[in-house]
């Protein structure tokens, strides 16, 4: 990782700095003169106050119009940004009929099947003519249709394994599920740089979480041993189950996991692991099967791996891929699967589609050209 220059550091910490030493003193001045004039607070404390909403008022208002801006069409390279414009020193934006166009680089589209594609979107047209736009159900009432069990099959069948189970949001397949698969009296062990929806899933479950050094498989099997060691906190009794949790690659680094070392480690102290294939799945690997084809780890040895649509497919929604038996527990204590609606026809549709054509099942060679370079963050075509 590079290091930026001194001065930079140096210049960006003082602007912050001023801001904030300003946004304070001016806070200061606004309770005097709130406390002069009345208070009508009734007893009731602010629902929003902490540094996050000093943050908000005082930082983030002063420059939103680099952020959140309304997108006018799809997510291809280039795309059309609405105009905004403030006559309140940038307090609310105003959109604007004009619209510039502008380079993507913030779009997780990265084989281009987001935008309209010859063989993809036809698909998802007609499928929204044939099932909507949403199901307007959960899965075990109304929302299971035809696209979603074949969904399942083709991730199934992509990343060799015995069965799948699909969602309509990524970051909610890595929360919900960890605390489905463990809970009190189990042991996470979590890479240190891991994903918010991991780490968050990780607390919900009530499981004891300890991190091991990114990426340092050698650190891994240091707590592994001296928690197998010790057993669950207080009572020492041995714990229920053990699971290692890693990413295929690491969304903010860029940067793949020794998967081969820490698997070694896993098998050697029986622990069960799990693999976020989010931003890895369909983007690397001969075939685009992921860390695992690249890498040369038998899909087989992982025991749950969990993936997004919305990196390489160009929809919504993640998976959970794993053995029958654990695919039938989740279907049946998930309340993700339970309780939220299914990912909505025209979204599956999308992903079958563009697995399809990785897959070269589209009657085309496009499938075999496709490649992800992850130093630049482009997709092309040979």
């Amino acid at each position: 990782m590079v290091n930026p220059p001194f001065l930079t550091v140096l210049t960006t910490r003082f602007s912050y700095l001023l801001i904030f030493a300003f946004g304070r003193l001016r806070d200061f001045f606004c309770r005097i003169l709130d406390a002069v004039k009345s208070s009508n607070l009734k007893g009731y404390a602010p629902i929003c106050c902490g540094y996050e909403d000093f943050y908000w008022r005082r930082v983030h208002l002063r420059m939103q119009d680099c952020f959140d801006r309304p997108v006018a069409s799809a997510p291809d390279a280039w795309l059309d940004i609405v105009e905004r414009q403030s006559n309140d020193s940038h307090k609310t934006l105003q959109r604007t009929a004009e619209t510039s166009r502008c380079l993507n680089l913030g779009s997780y589209n990265y084989l281009g099947f987001a935008a309209a594609d010859e063989y993809c979107t036809p698909r998802v047209i007609e499928s929204l003519k044939k099932y909507s736009a949403s199901t307007c159900s959960a899965r075990v009432d109304g929302g299971n249709t035809k696209l979603h069990t074949e969904l399942e099959e083709l991730v199934a069948r992509f990343v060799r394994k015995p069965a799948a189970i699909v969602f309509g949001m990524g970051y909610v397949t890595n929360s919900a599920i960890i605390p489905t698969l463990i809970g009190k009296g189990g042991l996470i062990v979590s890479d240190s740089l891991n994903h918010n929806s991991i780490v968050n899933g990780s607390r919900f479950s009530g499981a004891t979480i300890k991190v091991f050094k990114h990426n340092n498989p050698a650190h891994l099997e240091h707590v592994l041993r001296e928690q197998i060691a010790e057993g669950q906190d207080h009572t020492h009794k041995p714990w229920k189950k053990i699971i290692v949790i890693m990413e295929g690659i690491y969304s903010m680094e860029g940067e793949m996991c020794n998967l081969p070392g820490i698997m070694a480690v896993c098998k050697k102290y029986k622990a069960y692991t799990y693999l976020d294939e989010a931003h890895s799945i369909g983007a690397i690997g001969k075939t685009g099967r992921g860390v695992c084809e690249l890498m040369g780890v038998d899909p087989a040895d992982i025991d749950i791996m969990m993936g997004t649509f919305t990196k390489s497919f160009g929809s919504c929604g993640g998976y959970i891929a794993a053995s029958k038996e654990i695919i039938h527990h989740l279907k049946h204590a998930c309340p993700a699967h339970i309780y939220a609606t299914s990912i909505s026809p025209p979204a599956a549709q999308q992903v079958i589609s563009a697995m399809k054509v990785i897959l070269g099942e589209d009657g085309s060679n496009r499938g075999c050209c496709l490649y992800y370079c992850i130093s630049c963050y482009a997709a092309t075509t040979c």
